[in-house]
């Protein structure tokens, strides 16, 4: 039986998050910025074979919420969703603040 092989996507919220993370650190450090988006691509892209390594994520599993994974690329959170053979990349947000506050900031400047 061969294993299923995920394609991995970036929505575009996840983009913005990695932009600015890396723009950031790059005012700083150019090559601590260089070895971090490495580290965080090289992450999303070994979901492709294991999607279901990331933990669901804690604040949304006490909600009953449980198709939101994460893997913790220190010090950030990757949440991630798998649909089918799909693995959608949906936010990169630093760990020391509560994903329910970064959903609603988020949902309250898309209107």
């Amino acid at each position: 039986m061969m294993a299923t092989t995920y394609k991995v996507f970036w929505v575009k919220a996840a983009e913005e998050d990695l932009k600015s993370i890396i723009e950031y650190i790059y005012a700083d450090n150019p090559i601590a910025a260089r070895d971090n988006l490495k580290k965080i691509k090289t992450k999303a892209s070994d979901l492709c074979s294991f999607p279901q390594r990331g933990r669901v994520v804690p604040e949304l599993k006490g909600h009953g919420i449980l198709q939101y994974r994460e893997l913790i690329v220190p010090p950030w959170r990757m949440i991630y969703r798998t649909l089918e053979s799909q693995i959608y990349v949906l936010s990169i947000i630093d760990s020391r603040r509560n994903v329910e506050d970064v959903l609603f900031e988020r949902l309250v400047r898309q209107k």
